[in-house]
């Protein structure tokens, strides 16, 4: 599943300082049982471009192009600083993935495009570095922020998309409850190519079906 594609650019120096602000009013932890879910901090910069350089040829096939700055310091304050506005403003959540045992930043996942009135939805993108790939930190996280959407959030509908051709993304989606609804066509530009992609949504009627049965 690529990652949504947030616009983190055009954050200007007037707004920067407000960066402390949003730390102090908007904390937002998640623990799950090997993992700590949080918004990213401009500490994280560093372990989050090691980690995304050591992936880079497992990455790149599944996501948007990545710009020229993509692993600069000032595009990822922008990421920072989009991720505390979007939440405060009710728009996304966006959060890292760190192991609970030794602090090592895992990978990350957005529920974005937080929609209200008659929707009550939201769309969720992922991604894992290549070292911990297939060993269940993306399901235990993504389990997790469903829940935080259903729950806390009080969203009806989740929405995930993903390439035909991803079946390690189409396996996790279906494993934690993600039911498939179809294909769209030209649906994202990925590696710089439009590219159809297989929908999934999760509905938190059908959660309450399943534990009422």
């Amino acid at each position: 599943m690529p990652p949504i594609a947030a616009n983190w650019r055009g954050v200007s120096r007037r707004e920067a300082p407000r960066l402390l602000t949003f730390r102090r009013s908007s904390p937002l932890r998640i623990d799950t049982e090997r993992l700590t879910l949080r918004l990213p901090e401009m500490g994280d910069h560093l372990a989050w471009s090691a980690l995304r350089r050591r992936g880079a040829d497992f990455l790149r096939p599944w996501e948007p192009s990545w710009s020229a700055d993509h692993f600069s310091r000032r595009a990822f304050r922008n990421r920072v600083y989009w991720a505390f506005r979007a939440r405060e403003e009710g728009r996304a959540v966006a959060l890292f993935l760190f192991r609970r045992d030794d602090s090592q930043l895992v990978g990350a996942i957005t529920l974005d495009s937080i929609r209200r009135g008659p929707s009550q939805s939201a769309q969720v993108g992922y991604w894992t570095g290549q070292e911990f790939a297939r060993q269940g930190y993306m399901a235990e996280a993504l389990v997790a922020v469903v829940e935080h959407a259903f729950g806390t959030l009080d969203l009806s509908r989740v929405e995930a998309a993903c390439l035909p051709e991803n079946s390690a993304s189409r396996g996790l989606l279906e494993r934690t409850g993600f039911v498939h609804e179809g294909m769209a066509r030209g649906y994202l530009q990925i590696d710089g190519r439009w590219r159809d992609h297989v929908l999934y949504a999760s509905l938190r009627a059908d959660r309450k079906g399943q534990e009422q049965g």
